[in-house]
């Protein structure tokens, strides 16, 4: 089904301040549809001479007419002509003559969509009279509004820029809760919900008659000065979108100032209690929290063992045994920095390539400050891991650039590569295929180099890409140096 920019683009002249006023007008115009218990379609001029549907919208408060999109159908002529009239005539009208759809009737008007004094468009409402029955208060204060607001855009006074970009933001909608205020912002109209959404914010007098900001006043603890635009808001002064809460409730309201040839005589609130929304997202924020802090004092933790084992080492006259501890140090410290990057992050995921980049980097300087000269470089994107699959990596990553850097180069210089290809796993499964290649161009393997007699390091390779259902392999390189092929299992982020 084509949108309303393919309509718009293909069948008419319209230029795109024009258009850009058309999708402001969809984007809130659900609002009217409910206000109105009605369909409402958007027709725009064809360039053939023609009338074509460029949007389509239902009630949510009532009986819709269209079962079937009109999106892209050309306008019934002469039948419906009395939307060539509003836009000739630039005033809204009412079709003389009864549509029946399924054997319903159904009442058709049309509205001049209006910018900057030039009709652009043409709005249509179909009521389904079948549906109407006696209407009550509620009923008739919603129609009246819906009314209004149609008058408005005849007028060009409708959508409201600031109003109609609210609306994409989750505002509350007609059914969740609507007030009616007059010119002073006094409430000459509640719904039941607004009523309920007063009461949970503390307020258990009578609605209708009195201010609402002077009313707010009395919900609203005492915490300082008075929020000015909350209270433009309530005073249905101005089309934005705030939230009101008392302590022990939030409620969600949205304003729609109500013009009469630029004279405002009232406006429309809606209001929604999301206290319980807002809860929960207390909840996570707190659980969110809490996660980073455990991740930054495991990470503390981490950095304390270390240092008492760089300590240890210290006291060891034993250059094998302060080596075996120095090691122990370097490898905690790369678990520690996995959840550094974790405790700065609101979920349990992290960008693995930040950290393979200090993993190699930290093995380089280490390198060249014994006066080997080594450069190292990374290519590819490991991009999001799961901390366990981080941790895991890590350690295998730093490993592996260790051996490189360690037993490749002796006392020469040289450069160490990794590459890494992500790919997601065959058959769909949750878990994709990461590749990385370690190569250097140093000394290569030695003649008997076994896997299975090689040093700790290198054990602790195989046993952590076991736990990654993986498998590593090492070989010489194409001409000189060494290259490890590590092929992982790895959850996607």
């Amino acid at each position: 089904m084509p949108s309303l920019k393919d309509v718009v683009a293909e069948c008419t002249a319209l230029q795109e301040p024009e258009v850009e006023w058309l999708h402001l007008l969809v984007a809130d115009w659900q609002l009217i549809a409910d206000l109105s218990f009605a369909d409402l379609a958007l027709w725009v001029p064809s360039t053939e001479g023609t009338w074509v549907a460029a949007a389509h919208v239902r009630p949510t408060t009532g009986v819709g007419v269209f079962t079937e999109d009109l999106v892209g159908r050309e306008l019934d002529l002469p039948r419906d002509e009395f939307v060539q009239q509003a836009y000739d005539e630039r005033r809204q009208i009412r079709s003389a003559t009864t549509l029946w759809r399924s054997e319903a009737p159904v009442r058709s008007e049309a509205v001049p969509v209006v910018m900057d004094g030039r009709v652009i468009a043409v709005l249509t409402r179909y009521t389904n009279l079948a549906a109407m029955r006696t209407l009550s208060r509620l009923e008739v204060t919603y129609l009246a509004t819906a009314d209004a607001l149609a008058r408005m855009i005849a007028n060009g006074e409708f959508p409201q820029r600031d109003s109609a970009a609210q609306g994409r933001r989750g505002a509350p909608r007609v059914g969740d809760g609507v007030l009616r205020l007059d010119a002073e912002g006094a409430v000459t109209y509640a719904s039941p919900n607004a009523v309920s959404a007063a009461h949970r914010l503390g307020y258990a007098g009578e609605l209708v008659g009195v201010r609402l900001a002077s009313v707010l006043q009395q919900m609203l603890p005492e915490r300082g000065p008075v929020d000015e635009e909350l209270m433009l808001v309530v005073a249905g002064r101005v089309p934005w979108h705030t939230e009101i809460d008392s302590g022990d409730a939030v409620v969600s309201a949205r304003a729609i100032p109500l013009v009469e040839l630029g004279t405002r005589v009232g406006a429309v609130l809606l209001v929604r209690d999301i206290s319980e929304q807002r809860r929960r997202e207390r909840e996570l924020l707190t659980k969110d929290a809490t996660i980073r802090e455990i991740h930054h004092r495991v990470k503390n933790n981490l950095q304390t063992v270390a240092a008492v084992l760089r300590l240890q080492a210290r006291r060891l006259d034993d250059p094998a045994a302060r080596a075996s501890l120095e090691d122990a140090v370097r490898r905690v410290a790369t678990i520690a920095d996995v959840h550094d990057t974790l405790s700065a992050r609101l979920d349990d995921h992290v960008s693995f390539d930040e950290i393979a980049q200090r993993s190699i980097s930290a093995a380089i300087e280490l390198a060249n400050r014994s006066g080997t000269r080594v450069s190292g470089s990374l290519s590819g994107s490991f991009g999001f891991l799961t901390a366990e699959d981080a941790t895991t990596l890590a350690m295998i990553l730093a490993e592996l650039v260790q051996n490189a850097v360690e037993h490749g180069f002796a006392d020469r210089g040289g450069q160490v590569q990794v590459d890494v290809r992500r790919t997601p796993a065959s058959g769909g499964g949750e878990r994709d295929d990461l590749v990385m290649e370690v190569r250097d161009d140093g000394n290569g393997l030695p003649p008997d180099f076994e896997v299975a007699s090689a040093g700790l390091g290198t054990q602790i390779v195989q046993s952590l890409v076991t736990d990654l259902a993986g498998s590593i392999s090492w070989g010489h390189g194409p001409e000189t140096g060494t290259v490890v092929r590590c092929r992982v299992r790895v959850s996607g982020g």
